[in-house]
């Protein structure tokens, strides 16, 4: 068993996707419907803030993502393209919530990505942290919704773990410039027992690590792994 280094434990960050309550799915037609869930989506895994340099931020509602203000504009990233998979979608910076959690964006913004902008941006060295869901209710807020009887749409990184070695990943900065990456490795780590040093440790050039939820569907209507792309920066 690979133990996680008492930093990380004393840490207690992390990437958590909102959990769902449900415990039974079903297909028909294609759509899949979630039966008692408000979402079938999974916990992402822990975060090392030790790793990132953080500023002070106000406590918000750990159930919601937080948006903030990024410093120098033009450096951070506004889109993320996977050419190989048709995805050409918005960035928003986020930061953590008093308890440490970084969530992806909201349901509302289920086709957008969140980037960890407490941490290095992409064309710094260091692993910049992109989350997406991938999968997200198609009506949120709606009784549906709330009543986790809504239809279940694919979200920005329903695909993610499509990609293979070599395929490109681009993310465009708020100047306009497109840093381009290569996947190296895409990964699927149980929640259990996520490698926290081995993803967001520090690394000696510029890489992207790209994560949603991934495995299987658990008795509690959880996905029960994480996907993880990792890629490093090609000129």
């Amino acid at each position: 068993m690979t133990r996680i280094p008492e930093r990380a434990r004393e840490a207690r960050a992390s990437l958590r996707a909102r959990r769902a309550r449900g415990t039974r799915t079903s297909a028909a037609n294609g759509t899949v419907k979630v039966l008692f869930a408000a979402s079938v989506l999974c916990a992402v895994a822990a975060v090392l803030l030790h790793l990132f340099p953080q500023r002070a931020a106000p406590p918000v509602d750990a159930a919601e993502p937080r948006l903030i203000k990024v410093t120098d504009p033009p450096t951070a990233p506004v889109r993320l393209r996977i050419p190989v998979l048709g995805l050409a979608v918005d960035v928003l910076p986020l930061g953590v919530d008093d308890k440490g959690s970084l969530n992806p964006p909201g349901f509302r913004d289920a086709m957008k990505v969140g980037w960890y902008a407490l941490g290095p941006r992409p064309g710094d060295i260091g692993p910049a942290v992109l989350v997406g869901h991938r999968d997200a209710p198609a009506n949120p807020g709606s009784v549906a919704a709330r009543n986790g009887r809504d239809t279940i749409k694919n979200a920005a990184f329903a695909k993610l773990g499509r990609l293979r070695p070599g395929d490109l990943v681009e993310t465009e900065q708020g100047d306009g410039r497109r840093l381009p990456f290569r996947v190296t490795s895409v990964s699927t780590y149980p929640t259990k027992s996520f490698p926290t040093k081995l993803v967001y440790g520090p690394v000696p050039n510029s890489q992207l690590r790209l994560i949603t939820c991934g495995g299987v569907i658990n008795a509690q209507g959880h996905w029960d792994s994480n996907v993880v792309v990792s890629a490093v920066a090609s000129r």
